[in-house]
């Protein structure tokens, strides 16, 4: 959507003295998120949910950065419960928060229901970090410039919002559970940069997604995709250091504005260098966000002081 000069991991500015906490950081995209902002000096929080994998992605990154400051957060996304737990030991550990990833995700999984009784794609990849970002929205009040960045994706496209059956408990679709997910993921970073500015506060929501990017996601696929996948992977899939550009150049870019998208440059948006993507029609629509986000409150019981 442009001509302007390819931005890279290396137009970071510093990041010393920032907190950032990315989820899913264990592997994949959040793991090279979290070693990216390390490189850069912040203190970056691995808020992942098996506690172990997350220690062994902090030595990783350690490996790498002698310096890098970590901390590893245990956070089971797909309960609310668990939510609630980090987001309070969080404000026990930290004054405050300049950059929230909401970056973990499930994809194209069985049907299966959450403890709390939801669709688990819809409650990990919306609703857990509805109700995080929701309950740590205080520490980012905090910070001077915090940014929120919530990762969606290119096949939002494909999604719709049900909010007769947001759980998909008339129909379960693994394809369409997951595209609508992302789809509330985007609809969500852009209601709360409406609400944020609309509030006066100074923290920005913006959004990002990948293209298409090998990462561990496909734990989750049926077993033919999961045989398909070595041969056809590399012909299509980047890298998942270059499919976690458009989330840090969102984070970190002095330039980016809240309720901006950003993604592959690539004709079809599945790779390239990242920059300013178009968001697609249903996440433009202003009603279906606000009732969404209505919803989104009542399912999770936290309510913004937007």
């Amino acid at each position: 959507m442009g001509t302007e000069q390819k931005w890279t991991a290396a137009d970071v500015p510093a990041q010393h003295g920032r907190t950032a906490v990315v989820t899913g950081a264990s592997s994949g995209l959040g793991l090279e998120t979290a070693a990216a902002l390390a490189r850069s000096g912040a203190h970056v929080v691995l808020a992942v949910r098996d506690p172990d994998r997350g220690a062994a992605a902090a030595a990783r990154i350690t490996a790498e950065v002698p310096t890098a400051e970590l901390t590893v957060q245990p956070l089971d996304l797909s309960s609310l419960a668990s939510v609630r737990d980090a987001a309070k030991e969080l404000h026990d550990r930290c004054d405050r928060v300049d950059l929230l990833i909401n970056n973990a995700g499930v994809m194209w999984t069985d049907e299966i229901r959450t403890v709390d009784g939801h669709e688990l794609q819809f409650a990990t990849n919306h609703l857990g970090h509805f109700a995080l970002t929701g309950r740590l929205l205080d520490l980012l009040q905090e910070a001077p410039e915090a940014r929120v960045v919530t990762v969606s994706s290119y096949l939002h496209r494909l999604g719709r919002i049900d909010l007769d059956d947001l759980d998909a408990e008339r129909r379960y679709s693994r394809y369409r559970a997951y595209a609508q997910s992302k789809l509330a993921n985007l609809m969500f970073a852009l209601e709360l940069q409406r609400r944020l500015q609309e509030s006066g506060s100074s923290v920005r929501s913006v959004a990002a997604h990948p293209g298409l990017a090998g990462t561990g996601l496909g734990r989750d696929f049926p077993a033919a995709l999961r045989l398909a996948g070595p041969v056809f992977a590399p012909l299509f899939l980047q890298s998942a250091y270059d499919g976690m550009l458009p989330t840090l150049r969102a984070a970190t870019d002095p330039g980016v504005r809240g309720g901006e998208f950003y993604g592959p440059q690539g004709r079809t948006e599945t790779r390239g260098a990242p920059g300013l993507v178009r968001a697609g029609r249903a996440a433009r629509d202003a009603g279906t966000r606000r009732r969404l986000w209505e919803a989104s409150e009542q399912l999770t019981d936290v309510l913004y002081p937007l």
